[in-house]
């Protein structure tokens, strides 16, 4: 009994260690046997080519349709005593190979362990906890209503599995700062980059480097404390900083009562109001904001309330005067129940006012 269990314990550590090469070579030599011992018993109706290959492949796995089965004797015991019980070892291997190969490549996937192969797609770099979750869930509901709708990847350092699986790519790395790990994340040719990381200074560092990894990308970077904020537009200007603001918040409700229901609304995706953009064509004359307030409000029941210059993204101009005039290429923020898509900007024409 020890040696037949030592002899088990040897054949499964030998299987479960076999190269993908060593189990194809064994199919070849299985077939080509098998070829050989039908040819031995005179089976002339197995050995055409495109039979044979059929037959085996029924045969040893067991389906077993009955329409061609061996006619000697000889045949039959070749059958049943070799080709049967190494089809099947062989098939089960080949099975329990590919299913262990699939297993392990969901289980990579799962940890964030595979890289990607992604462009122009949403990068979310840090981890924490609740609050990440509630951006990726915003993040979907953003995806679903927009035209592009592009990938959303999340990258992270903490020890855990992707929370939306079938949802999102996931990555995980050691380091945000080093190429060979941000590499997996396709860091160079994301569209947008969101840093949102436990720590403020790390969240810095990882702002630095990928302003210098991705130049074109739109990165936005969350800081707890607003002094880091200047300090990182001095050496990074392109980069959109968002402090936080519940102190803010709390600040203008005690004058204006229900100016925090007010901004969550704006901000909320569930219900509601909320803010929106949407970028000039650039196919279309000037546009006065007179008459975009105007046909944003008539024809889209939208509220205009502030514009971008193509020049200067991240200089954000609040009810600009109703002379001012809008170029194509600036980016105008609105209010609307639905973010509005597809937008006809020939229609914004001082003839379309009157």
């Amino acid at each position: 009994m020890q040696t037949w269990i030592k002899v088990r314990k040897i054949m499964t550590q030998y299987f479960s260690n076999l190269r993908w090469y060593v189990v194809v070579l064994m199919m070849v030599f299985y077939s080509l046997s098998s070829y050989a011992l039908l040819f031995i018993a005179g089976e002339e109706g197995l050995l055409n080519i495109h039979d044979f290959v059929y037959w085996l492949v029924i045969t040893s796995s067991t389906v077993g349709y009955g329409d061609m089965s061996p006619s000697t004797a000889a045949g039959k015991w070749i059958v049943a005593l070799y080709i049967i019980p190494m089809g099947l070892s062989i098939f089960a291997l080949v099975l329990g190979r590919a299913a262990n190969f699939v297993s392990k490549q969901w289980q990579k996937g799962a940890r964030g362990l595979n890289a990607l192969n992604v462009s122009n797609h949403i990068l979310v770099i840090g981890w924490n906890g609740k609050r990440t979750e509630q951006l990726i869930k915003l993040l979907l509901i953003e995806k679903e209503n927009s035209i592009e709708k592009p990938e959303i990847v999340l990258c992270v350092r903490a020890d855990i599995t992707n929370p939306y699986p079938s949802l999102i790519d996931f990555v995980h790395v050691e380091s945000f700062n080093k190429d060979e790990d941000m590499d997996k994340a396709c860091v160079q040719t994301a569209a947008t980059i969101l840093i949102d990381n436990p720590h403020d200074d790390m969240t810095m560092t990882t702002a630095l480097y990928c302003s210098q990894r991705n130049k074109k990308a739109h990165k936005v970077a969350y800081f707890d404390d607003e002094s880091l904020v200047k300090l990182l537009q001095q050496h990074c200007p392109e980069i959109e900083c968002t402090p936080s603001v519940a102190v803010e918040m709390l600040a203008k409700s005690a004058f204006d009562p229900g100016s925090s229901l007010l901004h969550h609304d704006l901000l909320d995706v569930y219900e509601g109001q909320a803010q929106f953009s949407a970028t000039i064509a650039q196919n279309v004359d000037a546009i006065s904001v007179k008459n975009l307030f105007y046909q944003l409000k008539h024809k889209y029941d939208a509220i205009f309330i502030g514009v971008a210059s193509n020049h200067d993204i991240l200089k954000i101009v609040v009810n600009p005067p109703l002379t001012a005039q809008l170029l194509p290429g600036d980016k105008i923020f609105y209010i609307a129940e639905n973010r509005i898509n597809n937008i006809d900007w020939t229609k914004f024409s001082d003839a379309d006012l009157l």
